[in-house]
């Protein structure tokens, strides 16, 4: 398939800021709209990519919002995506057809999910559930708390209301309060605000201690000792090795058989995704999220013009691109704490060096960003390949959930 459009990717919350799942859309070229047939292509690329033939659905538990046109509700490559977890977004103009209708509720029967947009308030009240899983409600002006209240009165019980454009916490805590979902555009990246804790929990600190000796080479039975000390990290590390993704293929009770069976690369891997994921400091679980696709959509991305023994230090990149956000310091004082190659250090200051192109690729992409064609451009990464890269990172992030 010629792609000459890039995914992007909005996250979409619950009330307890869980990513209960993501819209994935083409990004809009100025000026020029997209086609019917693109929007159709995006379903059969989607199917591809993350349904697997023996692993089945790749992004686990969340749900996956396209943009769609009556002429998808009978697409083949609806099909291939499993039902529960899909859900087409269609105008409420397009509903005023007896066909589409009728179309809408053979999908919906089979277990697909219809989101509507553009729906006012006088629909909102009637029964649309016949129709419609999800109702998206759009917030204009100033008072977003205000206008909630005024859409969730009108609710019908048996249809999920999703808001936007959410542009602050505050915003959210309104949609939250009311049981709205939202979706939050660039939001996940703001730290909330309140009192997070600044700097290194005790875990965190034990974590760096792991990250430096693995860098050291030095012997297992050192790190160890050290892991013995955190009961919790112990845990997970064995429960990780023993997990179905690992695939030890015996059950694995000692540390020393853990750390040897893992290998110091794969442990540092593992010990990057535990730092960030360690914070406790009160910011919401889509920034973590956010943080593991972007050490791997990096990777992936450089893999393509690297080659494969630069991934460890593009996916280190990634990771800790949003380190700074996850415990609440500067960059500056975070770059202090944990000693790094000279690329990854300019990657993650200035988005400069070798790395550096790749990393601002990775988070154009989260953004719905005008610069993603560029940097792709600049890099000579096809749209086809940032799109299977982007994918592929959002499915890996499921995975590997610590």
């Amino acid at each position: 398939m010629h792609q000459t459009n890039f995914i992007v990717r909005e996250p979409l919350l619950d009330a307890k800021q869980r990513v209960i799942g993501y819209e994935l859309s083409w990004q809009q070229q100025a000026g020029q709209a997209v086609t019917d047939q693109q929007l159709e292509d995006l379903v059969g690329f989607v199917a591809e990519h993350v349904q697997h033939e023996e692993l089945g659905w790749l992004l686990r538990d969340k749900l996956l919002f396209l943009d769609a046109v009556p002429a998808m509700l009978s697409t083949d490559a609806l099909h291939a995506l499993p039902p529960e977890k899909t859900v087409l977004s269609l105008n409420i103009r397009q509903l005023t057809d007896t066909g589409v209708r009728a179309a809408v509720q053979a999908v919906r029967a089979g277990g697909v999910g219809i989101s509507i947009r553009g729906a006012d308030m006088n629909i909102l009240a009637r029964n649309l559930s016949p129709y419609a899983s999800y109702v998206e409600v759009r917030f204009t002006g100033l008072d977003v708390a205000e206008q909630a209240r005024t859409y969730a009165a009108a609710k019908h019980s048996a249809v999920r209301m999703v808001g936007r454009p959410v542009a602050t916490w505050a915003d959210f805590d309104a949609c939250a309060a009311l049981g709205l979902d939202a979706f939050v555009g660039k939001l996940h990246l703001t730290p909330r605000p309140g009192n997070p804790v600044k700097g290194m929990n005790p875990t965190q600190g034990t974590i760096l201690q792991l990250m430096q000796m693995v860098q050291n080479n030095e012997d297992v039975p050192k790190i160890e000792d050290v892991l013995k000390r955190d009961p919790a990290l112990t845990y997970k590390l064995l429960r990780f090795i023993n997990s179905a993704g690992f695939g030890a293929g015996r059950e694995v009770n000692s540390l020393r058989q853990a750390i040897a069976l893992m290998g110091y690369a794969p442990l540092y891997r593992w010990l990057v995704l535990l730092l960030a994921t360690a914070s406790q400091s009160g910011y919401s679980p889509v920034l973590m999220e956010t943080a593991v696709v972007r050490g791997r959509l990096a990777e992936l991305l450089g893999e393509i013009r690297l080659g494969r023994g630069e991934g460890e230090n593009l996916f280190v990149a990634g990771m800790f691109s949003l380190l700074d956000r996850l415990l609440g310091l500067p960059m500056q004082e975070v770059l202090e704490t944990i000693p790094l190659p000279d690329e990854v250090v300019v990657a993650l200051l200035k988005r400069e060096g070798k790395y550096g192109p790749f990393l601002a690729l990775a988070e154009a992409c989260e953004l719905n960003s005008n610069l993603v064609a560029s940097l792709a451009a600049s890099l000579d990464i096809s749209p086809l390949e940032v799109n299977k890269a982007h994918l592929s990172a959002l499915a890996w992030a499921q995975s590997v959930a610590v």
